[in-house]
């Protein structure tokens, strides 16, 4: 019994010469919203985690024997001063910027690929076939 011979692996060099910049567009405006509601939601995630281990007790411990009970009138409460809402409504603003400004960014990104694409050429792939 004769052994199959080995294919020939084959090559093929390509140029990326132009991207498409309505679907970089799109593709940066999915990847940012879900990058917003990940930062949304770890903002959320680490207060509430905060707020169970007893960070925030602590904290409120260390004000009120640095600052003194008796001056102020009253005892510090930093979860009063920062809410979960506050949290989760300032955490909603960066990520509604992060989403415009990368949306934004990635499509300038990809204009300005296919100006520098058209005078040296783009960039260059080789794929195999395994």
């Amino acid at each position: 019994m004769r052994p199959t011979p080995k294919a020939k692996v084959r090559k093929a060099r390509l140029l990326i010469s132009k991207v498409d910049p309505w679907s970089v567009l799109k593709m940066s405006f999915l990847l940012s919203v879900a990058l917003g509601i990940m930062t949304v939601v770890a903002a959320v995630t680490l207060w509430s985690v905060m707020d169970v281990t007893g960070i925030f007790n602590r904290v409120n411990e260390l004000l009120g024997q640095i600052l003194g009970t008796e001056g102020g009138g009253g005892t510090f409460r930093v979860e009063e001063l920062v809410t979960i809402g506050q949290v989760a409504s300032f955490a909603t603003i960066i990520a509604v910027i992060n989403v415009v400004l990368l949306t934004v960014l990635s499509m300038l990104a990809a204009v300005l690929y296919n100006l520098s694409a058209s005078l040296v050429g783009g960039v260059g792939v080789t794929l195999t076939d395994d």
